[in-house]
């Protein structure tokens, strides 16, 4: 292959490509609302070339580029969150900003560059005749930001669809990413009795129960797992909820939710286990259970799942993670940065639950994601394109 000339068409595309990340970003599409962006990556992937696009019924596209036996996939979610406090925007979230280095937006770096840069790597593949005995999967999918990896369950259960491995265009800075911490959604529950609130030693305040349960997990928070390459294990209170009569009244239930980050060696049993055996957590007989996620997509499909989302990690000697590696120094003349995701990504399913192998490289940086004045960097969708570009015939060149 001519790196040269895959990298000098990535920029040659790098306004076609700011174009349809900005058109992207103006279309608001939060988890179970993306069917409008949906259509217009739709229209993207017919324009560029792809030889077959399709939308399954959970709602994800499809967009499929030859016909070889090694079938290879690339992911972005397409959803995204919430805008949040519009006044910490200096521009408006779906309007958005660009100039010569930057582009403004909700979805900027989380992750709607990817889906750009992925579109216009198909073109190149196409431009340049970097077909080969590939077949080269791209995915836009929903629901990530609601239940990362619910999207690719169904892929999996219900698309029949297994490729060799999945390249996650998740942002990494433009650094190759071999794995993550996992997660889960923990509610715990305590139980009280109400009465009215001028005499509260009449009842049996949930609220208190729930407040040493709280000290409690502060403390178990120091004590967790830690992992040389993934890092510590760690949880964080993330919501409380009540039940009472009245604001007049001791409070007879209250609940929160606990967001439990998994690393490499934890199990989701015994991350249970550790808050059923905390003293206050079984001297109040609390309930401690997983979420469950059962929500619609925008199709109206409802795919319910455990919130539990299992730590995976690449070997870097693995042929997916060195295929990158290797395009990486082609393209670019220099070693890469090989490291670990701090978040979350679809691959909790695609190689955690299902042992389909996983590897990271997107446009953008993790510390954009979910912030107000989100951005990306027109120089990382470029170098992301000519990677997107390299990575399956690279692979079926030296690693199939």
């Amino acid at each position: 292959m001519n790196y040269k000339e895959i990298l000098a068409k990535a920029k040659d595309y790098k306004k076609d490509i700011s174009k349809f990340l900005r058109d992207m970003i103006a279309i608001p599409s939060e988890s179970g609302k993306e069917k409008d962006v949906i259509l217009r990556i739709k229209e993207e992937m017919e324009k560029v070339g792809f030889d077959k696009v399709e939308i399954d019924p959970m709602g994800n596209i499809l967009g499929y580029l030859g016909h070889g036996k090694h079938l290879i996939a690339m992911d972005a979610h397409i959803d995204t969150v919430g805008i949040g406090d519009i006044n910490l925007w200096r521009y408006d979230p779906y309007k958005g900003y660009e100039d010569d280095e930057i582009i403004i937006g909700r979805g900027a770096s989380d992750q709607e560059g990817g889906m750009a840069s992925m579109v216009y790597a198909a073109r190149i593949i196409k431009d340049l005749g970097l077909e080969d005995d590939y077949t080269l999967l791209v995915t836009g999918t929903v629901q990530e930001e609601d239940c990362d990896g619910l999207c690719w369950q169904y892929i999996i259960n219900e698309d029949k669809i297994k490729p060799e491995f999945v390249v996650i265009t998740e942002p990494t800075s433009c650094n190759i990413y071999r794995g993550q911490r996992g997660r889960m959604e923990i509610k715990v529950s305590t139980h009280g009795v109400s009465c009215h609130g001028s005499a509260p030693e009449r009842g049996d305040n949930a609220i208190y129960k729930m407040a040493d349960i709280i000290n409690e997990l502060k403390v178990l928070h120091t004590c967790l797992k830690n992992d040389n390459f993934l890092g510590k294990g760690s949880l964080t209170v993330s919501e409380i909820f009540f039940s009472s009569p009245s604001r007049c009244a001791v409070a007879d239930g209250c609940s929160i939710s606990i967001d439990r980050r998994l690393t490499w060696g934890e199990s989701w049993q015994g991350a249970i286990e550790e808050i059923k055996n905390l003293p206050s957590s079984k001297g109040y007989n609390a309930d401690v259970e997983l979420y469950t996620y059962e929500k619609p997509s925008y199709t109206g499909l409802i795919y319910p799942t455990e919130s539990y989302f299992p730590a995976w990690v690449l070997e870097e000697d693995h042929p997916a993670c060195q295929t990158l590696v290797k395009a990486y120094g082609n393209l670019f003349d220099e070693n890469p940065l090989v490291d670990k995701w701090t978040f979350s990504t679809n691959a909790v399913s695609i190689m955690g639950r299902y042992g389909i192998p996983c590897v990271g490289f997107g446009p953008g940086h993790e510390d954009q994601a979910h912030a107000p004045n989100e951005k990306t960097w027109k120089s990382e969708l470029v170098k992301a394109t000519a990677m997107y570009a390299t990575i399956p015939k690279l692979y079926v060149q030296n690693f199939s």
